[in-house]
């Protein structure tokens, strides 16, 4: 039988790890990677910058998500194939990671083939705490 949670624990448990993006001193980052890691700067691609709070409140627009608020393109410096992402605060601390493709993964681009001097942009970024587990 499957966990079921309320609404308010799913709100709960996505503010709270969303809120971990915003600690250290500055803003967190998104960090898209040619192969998984959660040492920053370890199969970097490109880096976005998060707005200095990074996500709105769980909850807002749909029950146990949170929306990030803006998210500041990258002049990718390396490029690469975008496979993977990890979200780091600040301190270079990794929250979280997911899967990079075209489609039907964790963060979808337009395009996983990217090349030194591309602009990178993240138009819309979401964390979900489902209702079952």
């Amino acid at each position: 039988m499957a966990i079921t949670l309320t609404d308010a624990v799913r709100n709960a448990a996505c503010n709270a790890i969303v809120d971990l993006v915003d600690a250290g001193a500055g803003a967190g980052t998104l960090e898209i990677k040619s192969a998984a890691s959660t040492t920053a700067g370890v199969n970097e691609v490109a880096t976005l910058t998060f707005s200095t709070t990074a996500f709105g409140a769980a909850g807002a627009s749909v029950q146990g998500r949170a929306d990030a608020v803006t998210i500041t393109s990258d002049t990718a410096a390396t490029g690469g194939t975008a496979g993977f992402y990890t979200v780091f605060d600040s301190n270079n601390l990794a929250i979280w990671q997911g899967t990079v493709a075209a489609s039907g993964a964790d963060l979808n681009l337009s395009s996983v083939t990217i090349t030194g001097g591309d602009t990178v942009s993240v138009s819309s970024f979401t964390l979900t705490v489902p209702a079952t587990a």
